[in-house]
């Protein structure tokens, strides 16, 4: 079975998940950069809640987080954990791009920001800036070892990325569906204990178990 294949499969399974919908009057590059920064090593629900913090406090805008005191803002994001990194990271993001056109925010920018790795900065531009960057993360590695489609777990963040790139059309919203469908199946169905029987793609799987 083709990687798109896959994608179909997904879909019909779970539908459009339409991820990342900004909370109204909010710039969106903006919320979805804080968001991808406040994501690393924690779920969305705690995410969320850090958000609506910044939001109900009236602080998430270019302006203010720029001036906004770095200990007040630890308090406010302190729901997504590691919120003294986290709160070093949002600042420094802050500074390299505010006022900055959109056109000069390309990957090697975002990646020359401490605190931005691949896959925030994939996150950041694929759903705040729609480039066409494919996120890797540790649940697409998990499902395509699994399929058999790579061989180790340990393949490097380009090469999967490349493959999956490689064989689906260069597709802005199938990008951001494909991710936020693996996220689902990783969730629901594809776990570090799986629960293989219920799974929409138990029977094309290699079932790399280890």
């Amino acid at each position: 079975m083709q990687i798109k294949d896959i994608y179909t499969k997904l879909l019909d399974h779970f539908g459009f998940q339409k991820w990342w919908p900004v909370h109204k009057g909010t710039d969106r590059f903006l919320e979805v950069s804080i968001g991808a920064i406040l994501t690393q090593n924690t779920n969305w629900k705690n995410v969320e809640k850090a958000i609506e913090n910044l939001i109900r406090e009236n602080v998430l805008s270019w302006d203010k987080l720029e001036k906004i005191d770095i200990e007040k803002l630890k308090k406010l994001i302190k729901p997504a954990g590691f919120y003294n990194q986290k709160a070093v990271y949002i600042k420094n993001f802050i500074k390299a791009t505010k006022g900055q056109p959109k056109e000069r925010i390309t990957k090697d920018f975002i990646l020359s920001i401490k605190g931005i790795g691949e896959e925030t900065a994939d996150s950041i531009l694929l759903y705040g800036l729609d480039k066409p960057y494919f996120i890797v993360d540790a649940y697409t590695k998990r499902i395509f070892y699994r399929l058999g489609i790579i061989k180790t777990k340990n393949i490097s963040y380009k090469k999967l990325q490349d493959i999956i790139q490689q064989n689906i059309p260069e597709d802005i919203d199938i990008y951001k569906e494909f991710h936020a469908l693996l996220v689902e199946l990783g969730k629901n169905y594809c776990r570090k204990k799986p629960l293989c029987k219920e799974c929409p793609l138990n029977d094309i799987c290699k079932k790399n178990l280890k």
